[in-house]
């Protein structure tokens, strides 16, 4: 049983309730015998009245960290699942709102949850990531998700027009305003709001999913992770938008290609024993419940 005596603290320092619970925090590491070492974010931010923590300076600094604590929503546990990528540091989300799929703690049972922790009472979840590799003029851009890549026409609001190959096979062109390319983990994001399937976690797939297709023939599309997805923009005559997690962007040309693959990697997520993943869906989806108008 591994008992934790380092962790690396992330946070949403925009979130006002983050600055109430870190003293707490802090207590309860000094308690336990964990160290605290802080990005520079929150070691630099005029609220942080704690000089004596080390920092994360650079991304290679979470390898040496036992597990991150994120502290935030989804997107602030994206932004550090990027920056772990490949270094085998699991990571535990704190929600400083409602539950989250990511970060499944809230503030209500937060001790609770960390003392399971400090005392090894945990399990960890691998989470695929996805990779991109995009061949841009002389150079080549590799961008790492764990939820999705999104491509689409951006601020022009034209229709998108992107022929898509898997395993060097022609699947179709998608006329659209763009599309998903979503891990398991993000079908439950904004492929799911495009009309895209949940999948499990555990579903070694990829989900392919067009945003307000300009047919209705064009239909969400799940391969194997193994597959290799190309994006092609030839019938195209303006720039596109590549976003990575809904959080970074760029902007390619259409004579740029795009490749798709699952990563070399995973992602570990601290879980418990009596987590369900579905009893997550049945809240965050409100499964089960009836409307207003049925009452």
């Amino acid at each position: 049983m591994f008992k934790p005596k380092t962790l690396g603290l992330w946070a949403n320092t925009d979130k006002s309730n983050f600055w109430e619970i870190l003293p707490k925090i802090m207590d309860w590491s000094n308690k336990k015998n964990i160290q605290i070492h802080v990005t520079e974010k929150i070691y630099l931010h005029k609220k942080f009245m704690f000089g004596n923590v080390p920092k994360i300076d650079s991304n290679g600094k979470i390898s040496e960290m036992d597990f991150m604590l994120v502290l935030g929503g989804d997107g602030t546990f994206l932004s550090c699942a990027r920056a772990v990528r490949h270094q085998n540091t699991p990571i535990l989300g704190i929600h400083l709102g409602d539950l989250g799929f990511l970060a499944k703690v809230t503030l209500e049972n937060i001790f609770q949850r960390l003392d399971q922790v400090a005392q090894g009472n945990f399990l960890i979840e691998k989470r695929s990531m996805v990779k991109a590799s995009i061949k841009k003029d002389e150079k080549k851009l590799t961008l790492y998700g764990l939820n999705d890549f999104v491509v689409s026409s951006g601020e022009s609001h034209r229709m998108l027009i992107s022929e898509v190959f898997v395993n060097s096979n022609r699947v179709s062109e998608y006329r659209s305003d763009g599309l998903i390319i979503s891990t398991p983990t993000g079908s439950t994001a904004y492929s799911l709001s495009s009309g895209g399937p949940i999948v499990a976690p555990d579903v070694g797939s990829l989900v392919i999913t067009p945003i307000s297709a300009h047919s209705l023939t064009s239909r969400p599309l799940v391969v194997s992770d193994k597959a290799t997805i190309e994006i092609r923009f030839s019938n195209y005559n303006q720039n596109i938008l590549f976003i990575t997690d809904g959080q970074l962007h760029d902007t390619l040309k259409p004579k740029h290609t795009v490749l798709i693959t699952n990563s070399n990697f995973e992602i570990g997520l601290i879980d418990f024993k009596d987590s369900d993943y579905f009893q997550t869906l049945r809240t965050k989806m409100g499964w089960g419940t009836r409307g207003d108008g049925n009452r």
